[in-house]
């Protein structure tokens, strides 16, 4: 642990992507440490101003402080990602366990359902899936989610049928040791590693579906910070106030980069 611990320290990228991860994390849940405006205190004089020191992000068409909307937006986009996760983290383990576990007939229906679901690409998936359920933040997170849960119940999947066939679980169903036991106490510990990867991977794939759909137009209703919302409401001043979809859009990419990077991270440390 302590080794794998001082190789992380070594790594400055990795801290400066884990600090942007924890500050992002920090602001959607306590904004007031990093901004004193309300995201909904409108103030027209000053409107489209340019980022300064008083305004780090600008102000939008309505005098409106883009960076405390920015920071109030995360709880959204956050509370939503931290869904869609939950969703495919229990559907797709749940897939993976069965078919990788009991494998014959089960496995190969599930997997012909799960291939299925992986020849058609995330993003239209879940658009079709929060067409069907109306619009709003939870919506949008369930169809994201389900829309994820291919990936997990694949490396799920895969997991399981390596530990199953490692000498200590043959070992323990030698002992006399029933297969809940062995699933419970053996299988699944020794399965999780990948997938808790993948769902750091999957983080940031969540976050740019529900930005995505959000700037679509399925999220959040106005005037919510939503992110996604955020980036479509300045597309309309691109050449006049690049700021007003730029800085949030910035904002977006280094937490997801800064996901992708520890994800990346976490699996060479884990070969």
């Amino acid at each position: 642990m302590w080794g794998a611990t001082g190789q992380l320290a070594r790594r400055p990228v990795f801290l400066v992507a884990l600090l942007y991860v924890l500050f992002v994390g920090v602001s959607a849940f306590r904004p007031r440490l990093f901004t004193s405006a309300g995201p909904f205190d409108t103030q027209p004089e000053l409107a489209i101003l340019p980022p300064s020191p008083d305004h780090l992000f600008g102000t939008d068409n309505y005098g409106r402080d883009l960076w405390t909307r920015v920071l109030y937006g995360s709880p959204l986009t956050i509370q939503a990602t931290a869904l869609a996760l939950g969703i495919a983290l229990v559907a797709g383990l749940s897939l993976g366990i069965v078919s990788g576990f009991f494998g014959g007939p089960a496995d190969a229906l599930l997997m012909r359902i799960v291939d299925v679901l992986l020849a058609i690409p995330g993003l239209l998936l879940a658009l079709s899936i929060v067409t069907a359920l109306g619009y709003g933040t939870i919506p949008v997170a369930v169809a994201v989610g389900v829309g994820i849960v291919p990936g997990f119940a694949r490396t799920t999947r895969a997991e399981v049928l390596r530990v199953k066939t490692l000498p200590y679980v043959e070992a323990a169903r030698s002992s006399g040791a029933g297969w809940s036991r062995v699933l419970l106490r053996h299988i699944l510990p020794n399965s999780w590693g990948p997938v808790a990867v993948l769902a750091v991977l999957d983080a940031g794939v969540a976050i740019i579906a529900i930005a995505s759909l959000s700037f679509l137009g399925f999220g959040a209703a106005p005037p919510a910070a939503e992110w996604g919302t955020l980036i479509a409401d300045g597309r309309n001043y691109l050449i006049t106030a690049w700021w007003l979809s730029l800085l949030p859009g910035l904002f977006v990419a280094l937490l997801v980069l800064s996901l992708n990077h520890i994800s990346k991270t976490l699996q060479e440390l884990s070969r």
